[in-house]
Parts: C-alpha cells; structure tokens; sequence
C-alpha cells in the first residue's frame, strides 16, 4: 500500500489492492478544513459522492462516513472494470486534489489436469497439461509428484483484462508410475487461504514380472516347504501355473497348491526336480524357475565334519609354510650382510671392485691366521 502524505489543508488518501469480488473502502482525508467539501470520482470522472451526498446509481457503492475531515465511501462486490485511479477533490479555491489507484486481482479458476489416459500401458509417452483462468496478473503453476515438486513448462495468454496459465509435463511411462498422484497447484496473491489444485492418479498396465522364493534353504527329507510365487503385474495376473520338469505336477495330495504358493506336506527324494512358475496377463507372460534338491539330514550331518576336518588340515599347512618362509628369509638376509661386510673392507685400498673382493679374501684368511695363531 502506498500512502501520500500532503500537509496542510490537502486531501490525504492511498492506493488498495483488492480481490475480485471483494470491498474496496476508500478513504480520503483533510488535516485542516474549513468547512469545505470532500469529493471522490470515479476512473471515468463521474462522481460518486460529494460529502455525504450520492452522485451515482450504483447498489455497490456506499457512504461509510462522511465529515469535514474525512469522506469514506465502499465499493462492494468488486470487479476488474473497476480498476483505476480515483480521485478524491477538496473544493477550496483553487480545488485540490489527491489520487489513489485501485487495483484489482483477479482470482484464478481451479485449474484442471488433461492428456491423461486411463489406463496408460508401460512404455508410453503421454503429456499432462494443466489450464487454469481468469487470474490477475498471471498465476503460478507447480507440479508434484506424490508429495515432490517437478518442474513442467509453462506458458501464459492474455484472455482481456486476465491471463490463461498453461502448464505441460511430459511422462515416459513406467510401472512405478502406477497409483502415483500428479497434483497441479496454482500459486496466486489473491489465494490467500487454501491454494486451488486438481489431482490425477495415473493408472500403470504392466506385464508380470515373476519370482519364486523358498521357505528354506537347505531342504532336507520330512521336512514342511512352501514355494511362493512373487508376481507383479497389473492387471494382476490371477491364477499363477505350477509344473514339474515341464509336466503336470506328480502328487497331488502331498502338493498342494493355495494361490500363489506351492506347499509340500512333506518332503522326500522323489520331490527333487524343476519347478516352474508362470503369470501371464494381456500384456505378456513371466515366469521363473526353482531346483529343488532335497537332503538327506544325516549326510548333511557327516558332510558337516568332514568339512571342519578339511579346514583343520589347511590351516595347519598354511601355518607351517609361513613358518618356513620367515625362517629361509632371515638366512639369506644374514649371508648377504656378511658379504657386504667382507667387500667393505677389501674395498679400503683398492683401486676397483676386483681388486677388492681378492683383498677382502685375503683379509678373511689373515684372520683365520690370527684365530689359529691365538689358540
């Protein structure tokens, strides 16, 4: 709101902002006065009231209070002809006057969502667009995912006095985009409670994709097992085919089949096979695979031993090879230290290496000389 302040015997008056539909109360105001009448005119100079008097025919317009320091006029049920600059004139020689400017917004329209097609198949690429009208000056439009804002293009057309907001997304189709909510909000100054949105839900058609996950994972003779085949697709693909090596399922009173699962009361070696789950829908087939091998629990048991005594015999030879690997390391490292040693002290008169080496023997046999002569 902007406020024009003028001392002394002016009028005083300021700039609204007011939504469609909504009161304008518009008020002009004297400091000093002297008796002088207050006036407000309309944009088009047609005057409304002059002091507590009525000019103009117009239900919506109306006096709240008039004085000599202060002419207060409502404008109800406002709409964007309205919009404009009023004036309001102290009659004083010469008359003066003050202007405040009335703007009016417009309230944007919920907006709706086209382009959705219902159901979309996996693969497809289709466009949301979102319209929303009669909003002043142009609305905002945010997309969101579930509860995550995307961002989509926009595009704004001036319909008169207000302005048609578009706004498009495009969507390559995939199965995790079935049951998800594409909202649209509109974003406006003149929405200053609950913003105006519309929701879609798109609906995903998928071929199944199929797996089969065991109760157990060592099976083993007598005991209960139950194979469950996980199929997602949509349409759902209901029922689900079981089979065995490519046939029909041998025993059925030990092999119960419930839905989706496989159950068998009570396993044994014949039970061991292949088995094959297939979900079909319109939109293709799937299936998996599942070998069954069933064990025998005193074999595991033996197996069992057998493998700790394997680990025992390793880890013992891997000991004893580091063992010797440490050992033959620090022999060569003390042989090598007494080479050099010998060479280092050859190498004292020596013009080059050969001659070093033969005075380094000579060297190690005086001292053999010196240990003999000694003992």
């Amino acid at each position: 709101v902007n406020i024009f302040y003028i001392s002394g015997q002016y009028p005083l008056v300021q700039n609204l902002t007011v939504t469609e539909g909504g009161t304008a109360n518009m008020t002009c105001r004297v400091e000093y006065n002297d008796n002088t009448s207050l006036q407000w005119s309309n944009p088009a100079q047609q005057t409304l009231f002059f002091g507590d008097k009525k000019a103009l025919r117009d239900n919506r317009i109306e006096l709240v209070r008039a004085s000599w320091s202060e002419l207060i006029i409502s404008i109800h049920d406002v709409t964007l002809s309205d919009e404009g600059m009023y004036t309001c004139s102290l009659f004083t020689m010469p008359v003066r006057t003050a202007k405040a400017y009335l703007t009016v917004l417009g309230v944007p329209e919920k907006p709706q969502i086209d382009g959705l097609t219902k159901p979309a198949i996996e693969g497809d690429h289709i466009t949301l667009t979102c319209m929303t009208q009669g909003s002043k000056p142009a609305a905002d439009l945010r997309w969101f995912r579930n509860e995550k804002e995307i961002k989509g293009a926009k595009e704004v057309n001036a319909s008169g006095k207000t302005f048609t907001v578009r706004s498009s997304l495009q969507l390559h189709v995939g199965r995790n985009d079935d049951g998800v909510a594409y909202t649209c909000k509109v974003d406006h100054e003149a929405l200053t409670q609950t913003p105006q949105q519309a929701t879609e839900v798109l609906e995903v058609h998928y071929a199944p994709h199929v797996e089969v996950t065991p109760s157990l994972t060592v099976p083993q003779e007598g005991q209960y097992l139950k194979l469950e085949c996980v199929s997602k697709g949509n349409p759902s693909p209901d029922p689900v085919m079981w089979t065995k090596d490519g046939g029909d399922l041998p025993d059925l009173d030990r092999m119960i089949v419930e839905g989706r699962e496989l159950t068998f009361t009570s396993l044994n070696k014949t039970d061991n096979g292949t088995y094959r789950c297939e979900a079909s829908n319109h939109l293709g087939t799937s299936s998996a695979e599942y070998v069954l091998y069933v064990y025998d629990p005193n074999a595991i048991g033996q197996h069992g031993t057998d493998h700790a005594l394997i680990g025992g015999v390793v880890a013992v030879v891997v000991f004893v090879t580091l063992c010797l690997i440490i050992v033959l390391g620090r022999y060569l490292a003390r042989h090598k230290g007494t080479y050099l040693t010998n060479e280092a002290k050859g190498a004292d008169d020596a013009p080059d290496a050969d001659t070093a080496i033969i005075n380094a023997e000579g060297n190690h046999a005086h001292a053999e000389e010196k240990k003999e002569y000694f003992i």
